[in-house]
């Protein structure tokens, strides 16, 4: 779908701006040379990792904070329940407030369930905080911090097209707690937060938790967003019949698809690329994949498998914002 753009978007697709810094991929092994080699280059060689972890082992509900400076203008959502927006005046911040619950026993008790607790990363960005000083951060709080700031500020250098990302329908892949759905569904035109069927449940607790009257709200903040489940092995292992049950393509469109820091298990990969080739409307769909980087063999195998995949073209979209330790790709399929 091709947009109006500015000079500072040398390329378009969908949303996302393609500036003269990202780096189209075409070969995995020269791209995770380059992404490893930058990596320890930086001084934290990828042997550094501490693995997944999560934020507070003790804590049930989780109270988040983006303070976002530079704001050049009140933003368009309305306080809600609990997710609450404040201005400063003098100093152009803004407050963006986010309760979440988590289910620790569900990550005990489900193998394979990552998605139930928010998750430590690598991040040192003083702009955002929790409420309780956890001393490191979940990604996808970093991810958050970045598009609101960049969005209320009007960044030329932004990630998003931000008059675009307005009209867009988005979905969400391996949603976990359905932060972002609550971050970022008042930037766009609807926000849909999947994921495995036992974490729907939460998911859909937060959400009501943030948007008061969920989901029966006519209108303003919170309305647009909806939750699914969406089982990636279940699409892979689908008819065509089958899949568009599962979640209809052609009914419900899909303009940008978003997956956070998803990559990282190898027998995922093959359903999950599945799933993202399924929902990608030729032409019309941008997906937006941020990962850590983590095991060098299971980017390598993703990107590979990827590439592999007819009709596509991905690009590596550097952010001095995001750090050496994550990797933003692009995806689009012609």
């Amino acid at each position: 779908m091709d947009h109006k753009h500015t000079d500072y978007d040398l390329t378009l697709k969908g949303p996302i701006r393609l500036t003269s810094d990202s780096v189209q991929v075409t070969d995995a092994d020269e791209e995770i040379f380059i992404l490893y080699s930058e990596l320890q280059i930086g001084g934290a060689a990828s042997t550094d990792f501490r693995g997944l972890g999560y934020l507070d082992s003790r804590k049930d509900i989780l109270e988040i904070k983006f303070e976002l400076k530079g704001v050049s203008e009140a933003p368009s959502t309305t306080p809600t329940k609990k997710s609450k927006l404040r201005k400063a005046p003098k100093e152009a911040k803004t407050t963006v407030e986010i309760e979440l619950m988590q289910d620790k026993t569900a990550l005990r008790s489900r193998k394979g369930d990552t998605g139930s607790v928010l998750w430590k990363a690598r991040s040192a960005n003083p702009r955002h905080f929790l409420c309780d000083r956890a001393q490191t951060q979940p990604y996808s709080i970093d991810f958050a911090q970045l598009i609101l700031e960049q969005y209320h500020s009007c960044a030329s250098n932004s990630l998003f097209n931000r008059d675009v990302l307005g009209s867009q329908n988005v979905l969400e892949l391996g949603a976990g707690t359905g932060l972002l759905s609550i971050a970022l569904s008042p930037l766009v035109k609807r926000y849909t937060a999947t994921d495995i069927g036992p974490l729907i449940h939460l998911i859909e607790k937060n959400v009501s938790l943030n948007f008061s009257g969920w989901p029966n709200i006519p209108a303003g903040s919170g309305s647009n967003v909806s939750v699914e489940e969406l089982d990636w092995i279940a699409v892979e292992s689908s008819s065509p019949t089958q899949r568009r049950k599962i979640y209809n393509t052609v009914n419900n469109p899909v303009d940008l698809l978003l997956v956070v820091d998803c990559i990282y298990h190898p027998s995922l990969i093959p359903p999950f690329l599945a799933t993202v080739d399924y929902l990608s409307t030729p032409g019309r769909t941008a997906v937006l994949i941020v990962s850590e980087l983590r095991a060098e063999d299971v980017m390598r195998e993703f990107l590979d498998k990827w590439l592999c995949m007819p009709g596509w073209e991905i690009w590596r979209i550097p952010n001095e914002e995001i750090g050496k330790h994550y990797a933003i790709f692009l995806g689009w399929k012609n």
